[in-house]
């Protein structure tokens, strides 16, 4: 058996439900956008041109899932990737996807 693979069913079943709760383009584009920065929901939503409702929807379920966490400040809540796993992934997928894009628009996760 291949000892590169995933091989305990834990944690198969975890990056199931990551990469489930990664899969809509909305919550991906959101986690993208997001990369190692913290970005309030006013913020997130100017930034993806949709409802500050859809957005507060597509947060809940990044939260409920461990792979994004908020802190308050006054009365602002500030979005941050809370999952390190989560920043590699996407950081493959901007190598796997988007080729063209120089090393100043790629997320490091040193």
């Amino acid at each position: 058996m291949n000892e590169n693979l995933i091989s305990r069913d834990e944690d198969i079943s975890q990056a199931a439900l990551c990469i489930k709760a990664m899969a809509h383009p909305l919550r991906l584009k959101i986690l993208c956008l997001l990369g190692k920065d913290k970005a309030s929901v006013q913020e997130i939503v100017d930034a993806c041109g949709t409802t500050q409702s859809n957005i507060s929807q597509h947060l809940s379920i990044l939260r409920e899932k461990g792979i994004l966490n908020c802190v308050k400040d006054s009365n602002r809540v500030y979005y941050y990737v809370d999952d390190k796993r989560t920043l590699k992934l996407i950081q493959m997928m901007r190598e796997v996807f988007c080729p063209n894009l120089d090393s100043t628009h790629t997320t490091h996760t040193d």
